[in-house]
């Protein structure tokens, strides 16, 4: 397949913190830090813009099990609702502390090659939403501005036309940033040897079933279209 035409890709890294990376993560996810060396071989290429993302959570964030009394990580749930709008809500799980303002599990890991990339954008600061969307929360009616981060702005202001997107999780907030990026007119790419998923190769798979129907396209880090993104240098 030839390349598209124009064609501005960029890179973005979601959420390679050392609280999702093993050994130490309080929310790690199994092999989290093994996708490293193919993310740092990415970050070589002639990408337009590289931008990495952070969960960046105050400590009484809802999504944390701690602040809902007998709740348990990982296996309860709570409801979410939009301040503007009670009318509109969701459910999320409920999850350890993790990736708090101010501690080492919030901190990008050191393996990252940390120098390569344009930005760090933060997401999951506003206390009363989850937020697995690099881009913006789930509510969107009317969208709750705190909880909208400025990536979509990063994007347009470099005249972007594909995102490739790799990171942790594949299950949560890789998928739904590659779900918001097509949706807000991208084209898009998973790059599937540089994701790690909560729930393993199954939660993979199913996410990759989800996405195919977005247009989304998973590829691999030798394949065609980071090629293209290689033969940009050329």
């Amino acid at each position: 397949m030839p390349r598209p035409e124009p064609f501005k890709p960029a890179l973005l890294v979601v959420d390679v913190q050392e609280d999702f990376c093993p050994p130490n993560g309080s929310l790690a996810v199994p092999e989290g830090r093994d996708i490293v060396p193919v993310i740092n071989e990415l970050l070589k290429l002639p990408f337009t813009l590289k931008i990495a993302t952070k969960d960046h959570h105050p400590q009484n964030h809802i999504s944390f099990a701690s602040n809902h009394p007998g709740a348990a990580p990982f296996a309860s749930s709570c409801t979410v609702v939009n301040p503007a709008n009670p009318a509109e809500n969701y459910e999320t799980r409920l999850w350890p502390d993790h990736c708090v303002i101010g501690t080492p599990g919030n901190e990008l890991v050191p393996e990252l090659d940390t120098g390569r990339i344009d930005a760090v954008v933060h997401k999951g600061t506003d206390p009363r939403v989850e937020m697995y969307s690099a881009f913006r929360s789930p509510l969107r009616n009317p969208p709750l501005a705190t909880a909208v981060s400025d990536l979509e702005a990063r994007l347009r202001a470099a005249d972007v036309t594909d995102v490739f997107i790799v990171g942790l999780a594949g299950d949560y907030c890789v998928k739904n940033s590659a779900r918001d990026s097509a949706e807000l007119g991208w084209r898009t790419y998973v790059v599937e040897d540089a994701v790690r998923s909560v729930g393993g190769a199954d939660a993979w798979a199913e996410t990759v079933a989800e996405l195919a129907p977005l247009g989304v396209r998973v590829v691999k880090a030798d394949g065609e279209e980071v090629g293209w993104v290689q033969g940009l240098s050329a």
